[in-house]
């Protein structure tokens, strides 16, 4: 048997006009070894034993990767752009994740998308320019032994902006920062849940953003369901209500409008329909799952309010 992962790129899909090409196989590919090395951890016996699993430069001497000779995304030629080249990072992850758990039946954790970004620009009353960033995370995919995580970022230094941050530096108020019911993907392992952040603006402004899973939510495995795919609504519930894609370069937003952005749940883990009914109730009292969830997903009619929910 080789003692190798042999990662053949051959056959990927051209450059592109847009920016998510990726110099991947820049230094023969030794940034993409790392970030996969991570992922081979999750074969680890138990989680515990995955934690003593540290990555080194000593991985890069077990994968070998082929890259195209073609420009490519995985492989471009300059002056080609790669501002969103993270889209294909992660999507090379999510594939290679996926490829592993065929092959092991299963035993890795469903799919997941952990980075978008976000923004808002426009001029102060006094002509002053600012500018508003941030990265926003989502949830992790179930696993065998566990429920996903809730809104992780995989970007160091990434997290939330406070919203006292944001509103004493911006023409903004965050009405609202939870997570996003449902979000998770079923399963027998829930997938972790993502974000719904409402922000009002105070102020003319242009949104800005740069996302993925928009229309392909992160997978499922070994029976787990797809969670669902980033959305973002201007105005949600209102007769203004427009729901915006996942990339937006200089959307106008008008003052006293509502942004509302929902990022990804992790897929879930496993048959849904096996998953204990406790865990159903208790997803219901922390407002993780809703009632229309846990019976179409779960096969649960739950009754009650708050935290008095039983099953009927």
């Amino acid at each position: 048997m080789d003692p190798k992962i042999t990662l053949d790129l051959r056959g990927t899909h051209p450059q592109t006009r847009g920016p998510i090409n990726w110099p991947g196989n820049y230094c023969e590919g030794r940034f993409l070894k790392k970030w996969i090395a991570v992922v081979l951890r999750n074969l680890a016996e138990t989680p515990e034993r995955a934690a003593e699993l540290d990555v080194n430069e000593g991985i890069c001497d077990v994968i070998d990767i082929i890259f195209p000779d073609e420009p490519t995304i995985v492989s471009p030629r300059f002056p080609a752009p790669t501002n969103a080249r993270s889209f294909t990072i992660l999507r090379l992850l999510g594939i290679f994740a996926g490829v592993l758990a065929h092959a092991v039946e299963g035993w890795m954790p469903a799919d997941q998308e952990t980075i978008r970004y976000w923004g808002l620009h426009g001029f102060e009353p006094d002509g002053t320019f600012f500018l508003l960033r941030e990265v926003l995370g989502g949830g992790s995919g179930g696993r065998y032994y566990a429920d996903g995580s809730d809104v992780i970022h995989i970007v160091p230094d990434s997290k939330n902006l406070p919203a006292e941050f944001a509103e004493t530096r911006f023409p903004i108020l965050i009405e609202q920062l939870a997570l996003a019911t449902d979000s998770g993907g079923p399963g027998k392992r829930r997938g972790g849940l993502g974000y719904e952040k409402d922000i009002r603006l105070l102020q003319d402004a242009f949104f800005i953003s740069t996302a993925d899973r928009s229309i392909l939510a992160p997978y499922g495995v070994a029976g787990g369901k797809a969670a669902l795919p980033y959305r973002a609504v201007v105005n949600p519930g209102t007769p203004d209500e427009r729901h915006l894609p996942g990339l937006n370069d200089d959307l106008p937003l008008k003052e006293g409008d509502l942004l509302r952005l929902m990022t990804t749940g992790g897929g879930g883990w496993g048959d849904p329909l096996e998953r204990e009914t406790e865990l159903v109730l208790f997803d219901g009292v922390q407002g993780k799952v809703s009632a229309r969830s846990a019976h179409a997903d779960y096969g649960v009619v739950r009754t009650g309010s708050d935290d008095t929910l039983a099953v009927r």
